[in-house]
């Protein structure tokens, strides 16, 4: 049967991108302002880390069961209570006045976080068959890749304005936008030739879903995949400012930009391209998105190691941008994969579960970073050895066996 797609499908993706963009960028201003929020608790590295690691443990933990919640009950209400929830929690990262108080309002960014990612891709995948579903899905993680990068000017507002403006001005434009949503969001019906066999049983439980999930042996192959990249792109997110400091000898403001900015400008070009040339692919072989992953962290975990080598600045942007064009692959054929893998029942609680344990062990390196570099141990080894991890994780990615369906 011949798919179609509506302009509400697009709609979603329009609305979601801002999300994405509000998602990311008010967790990661927090790393591009490492020296004055380092200076005004006095605090050392290990603990400046363990800021963004309890993020990510309240995140991964809460996850699958934002997923769960999304499949169960509603994606429009998980979404939109995500994100007002963060955004309350953005506002008042801002006027925290001690460390601790500081570590209570990462841990409660994380828990409102976690219903949003699973909920949306779901969201996006609902909406956006075949045709268009890897190109859908790369069009709203770019909205990410937009925050990541407009991240890396808090440098810049820490040094214009103090650390603690930024995360006023953007807690106070999500919580106006979650009102918007409240109107705008609709989740998607599907047609009854839409749904599987399978998925006609109405009843949906966490129990269930941990039964059908964990019985795919490419489940597993997925949550190892995903759980190498989350220990990459944290240690990625959370130290490269400062390592691009050091190692190159730039400012605040320049190694805040620089390590967010090419990054995200290779990931754009790689989500778009990659979703585009999945969808084209898929059409004629049911492993196309598959393949493009796979192609794309070959040619970008050993650009990585590049950057973690070279004391030529100009290199490590070259290699910055091929990294990034790598995850920009990945970020947009990873969802429609795991729609080829698991049971359509229990997609955003699938997610969960790899988010889960990708940003568990992710957080946990992002305080091992800081401990190491405590104990003087450059940051350049650590990501030489990501980089050969990364490359071994996507490299198992070929033993996944999906379904032929759902495409």
């Amino acid at each position: 049967m011949k798919q179609t797609t509506s302009f509400y499908s697009w709609i979603i993706v329009a609305m979601l991108w801002i999300v994405a963009f509000l998602n990311y960028l008010d967790r990661i201003l927090i790393t591009s302002m490492r020296d004055p929020i380092v200076t005004d608790f006095n605090l050392s590295d290990a603990q400046f880390g363990l800021l963004t690691s309890v993020f990510l443990w309240s995140y991964g933990f809460l996850s699958p069961f934002g997923g769960y919640f999304a499949d169960r009950y509603s994606r429009k209400k998980v979404i939109v209570f995500s994100v007002m929830v963060w955004s309350v929690v953005t506002l008042w990262t801002g006027f925290t006045t001690s460390f601790q108080e500081m570590l209570a309002a990462r841990f409660l960014m994380g828990v409102s976080e976690a219903c949003y990612i699973p909920a949306a891709l779901a969201l996006i995948t609902d909406y956006h068959k075949g045709k268009t579903r890897s190109l859908a899905t790369g069009l709203h993680m770019s909205g990410l890749y937009a925050g990541l990068a407009l991240g890396g000017l808090g440098g810049y507002i820490a040094e214009l304005w103090g650390w603690r403006s930024g995360f006023h001005v953007f807690g106070i434009v999500g919580i106006v936008y979650s009102l918007i949503l409240l109107y705008v969001l609709k989740d998607h019906k599907s047609e009854p030739a839409e749904v599987t066999e399978e998925e006609q049983t109405p009843k949906i439980s966490l129990t269930g879903a941990l039964k059908v999930l964990f019985s795919e042996a490419s489940f597993f192959i997925l949550l190892f995949y995903f759980a190498i990249l989350g220990i990459v792109n944290w240690l990625v997110y959370g130290w490269l400012p400062t390592f691009l400091k050091d190692h190159f000898n730039l400012n605040l403001g320049e190694a805040g930009i620089s390590a967010t900015g090419y990054i995200q400008i290779g990931s754009f070009i790689g989500v778009i391209a990659g979703g585009i040339l999945a969808d084209r692919w898929t059409r004629k072989n049911n492993r196309g998105r598959l393949y493009m992953l796979i192609i794309g962290f070959t040619l970008g975990a050993p650009f990585l190691f590049l950057m973690a080598s070279t004391n030529v600045f100009t290199i490590a942007i070259i290699a910055m941008l091929v990294f990034g064009l790598a995850r920009g692959f990945n970020d947009a054929n990873l969802m429609p994969i795991l729609r080829q893998v698991a049971d359509g029942r229990y997609i955003a609680t699938g997610y969960g579960f790899l988010n889960f344990l990708s940003t568990i062990i992710g957080g946990l390196m992002v305080y091992v970073g800081g401990a190491l570099k405590d104990a003087q141990v450059d940051l350049s080894i650590v990501y030489q050895v990501s980089a050969v991890a990364m490359l071994l994780a996507t490299w198992s990615l070929f033993a996944v066996k999906l379904k032929k369906n759902n495409v």
